[in-house]
């Protein structure tokens, strides 16, 4: 493309360079040519100086030369990006308030070290949040969620009830049920990593993420039925310490101990023995003051617990450890016969099943009131897993919800499944079957050195696992109530930086009342239902977002597919039928009923969840259900308006740029989505109605050949403006409406018989401003890669104004691509001043970061190019700034010519001067200058890019169109493919998950 030129002004007005912050000035490393001396201000006229054709032909164009020279300095002076001043530039404040269409703390930490987006940040203290508040003092991985997860899940159930269940299931079954339990666990680990990762999150844990995935009335139903589990799961384990405790002091209860009969085998002949249990009375009083205490610890907020946890945590863990040491060292002198020690002849005995039915204690009897099988098995075994949530419930107190969740969760899922299945084997093999069934705390029989340090670790663990649900639960109530979706729960509204006690006192309250219970094996089937119904609304949540897969669907964790959430999902199902129908039927219906509440009762909210995305697949079934407001950033899909023929330099049977569709396609993730190709037929609606569908025949043709997922729409206008304007008001239905025009550069508009194509660019553009339409404007469309065309290098990102993140979006949306799939993104901002440029590169990374968005940040500080003037003596350097001033006064020249010669036609046809022959000289040095100047850093950093996106600066106001297409053409000059993007007045790009 010709580059422009500029003709010398003389100097006769009156009028001074104004002073300012030069933000346009490239640093000394960015400038491609030397800098000049600094020179004093002149005025500036629109005027060039009379030229006299005399012998002195050669000292007047070294005057001229010398006074372009200094309009030429005075203008690197004066321009700030004054082009895109009706903008808003991409700066530090800008920046925070971009994604925040939620006013909440984002859980992911800020570091002031370079970001490598595979590498994970550090979990140390003093990481600030990129938009709010500090992240001081909250919890990393270890604290945050390996540690409740492993403390809920290694709790009662494995010290009281396992060696039980081993006794009457056999070591198969036993195997089995770990195997299919801890499957459960680890595919909703897996899911649950999937979605936590995909964006920062709130307070909330799995009740957030359900919500924002299925929708408000699905994510409350599920959250409080969440919230009632983890609330009776805590006085589970405070029954569970509260039982242990009394037996192994047996003197401590109040109350007469209970007295049942036990029979050493299932026979009337049986031998009769008396079992000694604590009273109910006992567990119901023990155990609120229990509750109370642990209640008074959550109080104390999350220092406190995080001070408390380990002393919990470690003896349970010593205990595990002195549990295998004493089985290994079996028998001993004070073992009971039933002991055997690690024999392979008693592992054989207890292989097989033997289901037979027991007493309320377990203890088997002929005429017991209950019959075990493996279904009722699974029920009471379930809850030793189901505390995989304890991490993600307390999400709003965790430093890095993106990393801490996945890592902590699956260790812990893992760990815990690892000792099970350890465990089941030896218990197996150390014990006969009948010391299985009747000794309840066989774990503490067979420790070294002696029982009570075993006791001592069920208490502490049981008392850990039930100060996580006492933790977790309130936080899950308090997040439900922030939402403010049931007025009824406003109640339990707290900040997500403050302790939610009266959410506490509410839990402590239910609690106790299921502790009044005082039965183990009663509470736990409620639990498994509650638990498992909040496990498939995760497998679930994940399932639709992997299959809708929106461009907002970007998960960090990768290990994830959605046949693993279906798989999940219809886990969880059944091992909820096979427990109990009717259990299920009930926990089922209670769910359909707050539904139907919140459906009724409840605020609406647009959390942009994965029905209203998966309405837009849906399109014309789902349109009336989208309604009128703007779509949500998370639902945001591109819909390009593809204007075939803008400039009509295309012959008529070829309807539209080979490439034009291979662009498009480049702007759908995996080629979901819709392109409405347009085109325009000018002339007489009656008259060219056949040419139109003889037209649009044509370009739906072209769509099919290309296997573009669009739709052909042919309109006819008087003219071409008055068209584009019809175009975009009535194309699409509802929120289907195209929201980006995407066409290619009018790269032939200097030539004569064009001459209409820069009145025509510059309408456009003002007319997509006009109906809040993006704009994508493809220069070097003729080079654009095809389908199986490899590329490589980088995508260059020049983001200078803010435009809701759509140039970030696209960038990521082109990497999805197979063409440019190996190519890296580098993202370069503008700094206004030196000041800020390091903390505008740490906020660009973070927010880089917390879009999940794989970028390299370079910002570049726009300084005076007389700062190092001294250091800029070279002479292809000097070459370099002379071919820059010779590009300037070009584009003046012709700016001037064309100025002139419209002024001369309005004067031979007595015609006032137009606004085409009327504008500020001084402006228009400034303008030419910034675009002289961003083109040499493209230059200098992109020459080798295989594409560059760089934003669209407005036609400025009062600026004649072929003004505007000489600063586009400076700005473009030499660089092979380039998008210029102008967004619209919404965010399409969101950290929130």
């Amino acid at each position: 493309m010709e580059n422009g030129a500029h003709p010398a002004a003389n100097g006769n007005g009156d009028s001074t360079a104004e002073e300012g912050i030069e933000m346009t000035a490239v640093d000394i490393s960015l400038s491609p040519f030397p800098l000049p001396r600094p020179h004093s201000a002149e005025p500036l006229t629109a005027q060039p100086p009379a030229i006299k054709p005399s012998a002195n032909k050669t000292h007047q164009q070294r005057e001229n030369s010398e006074y372009d020279d200094d309009l030429f300095e005075r203008a690197e002076r004066d321009t700030k990006l004054e082009l895109f001043q009706t903008d808003a530039l991409v700066d530090v404040r800008g920046l925070k308030s971009m994604g925040g269409q939620q006013p909440a703390t984002p859980s992911s930490p800020r570091n002031t070290e370079d970001y490598e987006m595979d590498a994970q940040p550090s979990e140390n203290p003093g990481y600030i949040s990129l938009f709010f508040e500090s992240q001081i003092g909250k919890m990393g991985t270890l604290m945050g969620v390996f540690v409740p997860c492993l403390q809920s899940i290694l709790g009662i159930i494995f010290y009281i009830r396992f060696t039980w269940i081993i006794g009457i299931a056999g070591l198969w079954h036993s195997l089995l049920l770990v195997i299919l339990c801890c499957l459960c666990t680890f595919l909703t680990g897996i899911s649950l990593s999937a979605i936590a990762t995909n964006g920062a999150m709130k307070g909330g844990g799995p009740y957030y993420l359900i919500g924002r995935a299925l929708g408000p009335e699905v994510g409350v139903s599920i959250g409080l039925c969440f919230f009632l589990g983890n609330a009776v799961a805590g006085s589970l384990y405070i029954l569970g310490a509260v039982e242990t405790f009394l037996n192994a002091i047996p003197g401590a209860g109040i109350f007469r101990r209970t007295v049942t009969d036990l029979y050493v085998a299932p026979s009337p002949s049986a031998v009769s023995e008396v079992l000694k249990s604590p009273n109910i009375h006992d567990l119901q009083v023990y155990g609120v003051i229990l509750t109370v205490v642990l209640c008074l610890i959550v109080f104390g907020g999350v220092k406190i617990i995080n001070r408390v946890s380990p002393a919990f945590l470690v003896p349970a863990v010593l205990s595990v450890f002195f549990i295998y040491i004493g089985i290994f060292a079996s028998p001993r002198k004070n073992d009971p016969v039933g002991v055997t020690g690690l024999r392979l002849s008693t592992l054989r005995k207890n292989l097989d099943p033997a289901y037979q039915r027991t007493n309320n204690a377990g203890i088997p009897a002929l005429d017991g009131s209950i019959n075990w099988t493996f279904e009722s098995l699974l029920g009471l075994f379930f809850p030793a897993v189901t505390g995989i949530m304890a991490g993600s419930n307390r999400s709003a107190s965790l430093k890095d919800t993106q990393r801490s969740i996945p890592k902590g969760t699956l260790l812990a899922i893992v760990t815990t499944t690892v000792l099970y299945l350890v465990s089941a084997v030896i218990f197996a093999a150390v014990a006969t079957r009948e010391e299985l069934l009747t000794d309840r705390l066989l774990t503490a029989t067979v420790a070294w050195p002696v029982p009570w340090v075993v006791q001592v670790g069920v208490i502490l663990s049981t008392l850990g696992a039930a100060l996580q649900n006492l933790t977790g639960a309130p936080r899950l109530l308090a997040a439900i109530a922030n939402d403010d979706i049931l007025p009824v729960l406003k109640y339990f509204k707290a900040p997500d930086s403050a302790e939610p006690h009266l959410a506490t006192l509410f839990t402590m309250l239910l609690c106790a009342s299921c502790v009044i219970l005082g039965n183990l094996d009663l509470i736990t089937p409620v639990i498994t239902m509650f638990f498992l119904l909040c496990y498939g609304g995760v497998n679930l949540s994940c399932l639709l977002l992997d299959l809708l897969d929106a461009p907002s669907w970007r998960p960090r964790f990768k290990f994830h597919h959605w046949s693993f959430s279906l798989v999940g999902a219809l886990l969880c199902i059944s091992i909820m039928f096979l427990i109990s129908w009717a259990f299920t039927i009930v926990s089922l219906a209670l769910v359909s009923l707050i539904y139907w509440y919140v459906s009724i009762k409840g605020k609406g909210g647009d959390w942009g969840d994965g029905f209203k995305s998966a309405y837009f697949q849906l399109a014309l079934r789902s349109l009336r259900s989208l309604g009128d407001t703007p779509v949500h950033a998370k639902n945001w899909y591109p819909i390009p308006l593809i204007f075939c023929k803008p400039w009509g330099i295309l012959p008529n049977d070829v309807p539209c740029h080979p490439k034009l569709a291979d662009f498009a396609n480049c702007m759908k993730k995996k080629g979901r989505g819709m392109s409405i190709f347009a085109s325009i037929v000018e002339g007489d609606y009656k008259e060219k109605i056949e040419e139109s569908q003889k037209a649009s025949r044509l370009l739906s043709t072209y769509i099919d050949y290309k296997k573009c997922e669009g739709v052909a729409e042919v309109i006819v206008a008087s003219n071409m403006a008055y068209g584009f304007q019809l175009m975009v008001q009535t194309m699409g239905l509802g929120n289907l409406k195209p929201n980006i025009v995407c066409m290619r550069y009018p790269e032939i508009w200097r030539e004569e018989r064009y001459s209409y194509v820069a009145k025509r660019f510059v309408s456009i553009i003002d007319d997509c401003s006009t109906a809040n339409k993006a704009v994508v404007i493809v220069k070097g469309l003729d080079e654009w890669p095809g389908e199986f065309q490899k590329q490589y290098g980088t995508i260059d990102l020049y983001w200078i104004v803010r435009d809701g993140g759509l140039m970030l979006l696209l960038s990521q949306l082109l990497r999805a691509k197979d063409s440019y799939e190996n190519c890296k993104i580098q993202v370069f901002c503008i700094a206004d001043e030196d000041a800020e440029a390091d903390e505008l590169k740490t906020d660009v990374k973070k927010f880089l970061y917390d879009l999940r968005m794989e970028a390299e940040v370079i910002i570049v500080t726009m300084k005076s190019w007389d700062i190092h003037r001294e250091n800029r003596q070279a002479s292809s350097e000097m070459t370099g700034r002379e071919d820059a001033m010779e590009t300037f006064s070009k584009a003046r020249k012709r700016i001037m010519q064309h100025a002139a010669e419209i002024r001369k036609t309005a004067s031979s046809s007595n015609q006032s001067e137009t606004e085409e022959s009327m504008f500020d000289d001084q402006q228009v040095n400034k303008f030419l200058l910034t675009c002289l100047k961003l083109n040499s850093i493209i230059l200098r950093y992109s020459g080798a890019a295989a594409v560059v996106l760089v934003s669209l600066p407005p036609p400025p106001p009062r600026h004649p169109s072929f003004c505007y297409l000489e600063y586009i053409d400076l700005l473009v000059e030499s660089i092979p493919r380039l998008l210029m993007v102008r967004g619209y007045r919404q965010d399409v790009v969101t950290i929130f998950t």
